[in-house]
């Protein structure tokens, strides 16, 4: 298994503190204290708090990136392979990703235009998942409700308990197959 890098042990930290106390308890002190490195150490990479936030958004933009458009590439079906691929991430890797997502938070709270990277990411998406083989507005609710579950755990707004959650995937991935 690869080393963790500093600058992703940083950004973890950053992560970490948002998600558990809040943006406005992220400080570059607290990240490299959380991220036990000295603070010359994350100056190196992240001179700023914006910077710092910045990080965390690409970092998570990337993530993500990767976890979707490895699915889609490896799905052997024509159609529906973009909606698949973001129901299968929201099921497989939303845990891992959770506090990772918290560097949107951070970015929504500091800068807005610090999202553009994910806002672009998105945009993407949506224009492949109306281009992939199914009609653009199931393939649009797809994604809405894949985001809306996302966030429904980000922010512990009624999440489904595991079985249920479980059905609910399963009932959005069978509507990506051409009938």
């Amino acid at each position: 298994m690869p080393r963790e890098s500093k600058r992703d042990k940083i950004l973890e930290a950053a992560a970490l503190i948002v998600k558990e106390q809040g943006s406005d308890a992220l400080t570059l002190d607290a990240a490299a204290k959380k991220a036990e490195v000295s603070k010359g150490g994350l100056l190196y990479h992240f001179s700023t708090k914006e910077a710092l936030v910045k990080g965390l958004v690409q970092h998570m933009n990337d993530l993500y990136r990767e976890n979707v458009e490895g699915l889609v590439e490896n799905d052997p079906e024509e159609a529906g392979k973009w909606a698949r691929a973001f129901i299968e991430v929201m099921r497989d890797k939303s845990e891992e990703n959770r506090t990772i997502s918290a560097g949107m938070l951070a970015a929504q709270g500091i800068n807005p235009e610090l999202m553009k990277p994910l806002q672009d990411t998105y945009a993407d998406w949506q224009d492949h998942m109306e281009h992939d083989g199914l009609d653009e507005v199931d393939a649009t609710i797809t994604r809405l409700a894949i985001d809306g579950l996302w966030l429904s755990e980000i922010f512990g707004l009624a999440p489904l308990d595991p079985e249920l959650r479980g059905r609910v995937l399963e009932r959005l991935k069978n509507q990506t197959y051409k009938k």
